[in-house]
């Protein structure tokens, strides 16, 4: 039977990439901080799945359950690093923007690592992290937000360099989502995609082993357009 870890299965993204997998025919390791969430997801899916309440931000401790979960379930070939935070706070607060920098930066860092070590005593294995459009520029309204992001994808990509010279068949895939129907986006924006549609892209590319997945797909033409914008012109907008 195929394993899958889904870190941040609690609700939206992470909820819906286990009902996916699950229907596909993993049976998975759901890590989340709400318990009874995970109770519910699991209770939903079909098969018997795994339990393990984590909270990302106190990473030293997380990265002892993944391994525990890891053990216990015995051969995981995918583990996706959904786990992330954002605020619709519109001042800086260092409360806000501390608990954005341990789940996104450190406690991300934190579980990828345990991954990749994993894979490379395995022998082979994906790994893959969900990461941000928001990865390629800055913005004063979600400063730490966007640097977070931007680390989680330089990490991935780091990831994947050194998982090319293991020269064993492990595969780091970056998901870098636009806006997705979620609690953490305020209003309408343009390119909103369903937290469904959204996931089906994201398991068909995990299935197809991308390095790189846009959500949607066209959000690759705006980040390569971010790139040539000078910094000056988009201050102007976000």
């Amino acid at each position: 039977m195929k394993q899958a870890i889904i870190i941040g299965a609690s609700s939206g993204i992470g909820w819906e990439l286990g009902v996916q997998l699950a229907a596909k025919g993993y049976q998975l390791g759901l890590m989340a901080r709400r318990d009874k969430c995970l109770e519910k997801l699991a209770d939903s899916l079909p098969g018997t799945h795994f339990i393990q309440t984590t909270d990302v931000a106190n990473a030293e401790q997380a990265q002892e359950e993944l391994n525990d979960l890891i053990e216990r379930m015995g051969d995981v070939e995918l583990i996706i690093v959904n786990s992330g935070v954002g605020s619709k706070e519109k001042r800086l607060d260092w409360i806000i923007e501390r608990e954005m920098i341990d789940v996104n930066i450190r406690g991300f860092a934190a579980m990828s690592l345990v991954a990749m070590n994993y894979f490379v005593k395995r022998g082979d294995g994906h790994l893959a992290g969900v990461s941000s459009a928001a990865a390629h520029f800055s913005g004063g309204l979600t400063l730490t937000y966007n640097a977070s992001k931007a680390f989680a994808s330089n990490y991935l990509n780091g990831m994947r360099s050194r998982a090319a010279r293991s020269k064993l068949p492990i595969t780091v895939t970056t998901i870098e989502p636009g806006f997705v129907e979620t609690p953490m986006v305020e209003g309408r924006p343009v390119w909103m995609a369903t937290v469904e549609k959204a996931v089906t892209q994201m398991v068909a590319g995990l299935m197809k082993k991308r390095d790189h997945i846009y959500i949607t797909r066209r959000w690759v033409l705006v980040v390569r357009l971010l790139q040539i914008i000078p910094d000056w012109l988009i201050r102007k907008f976000i």
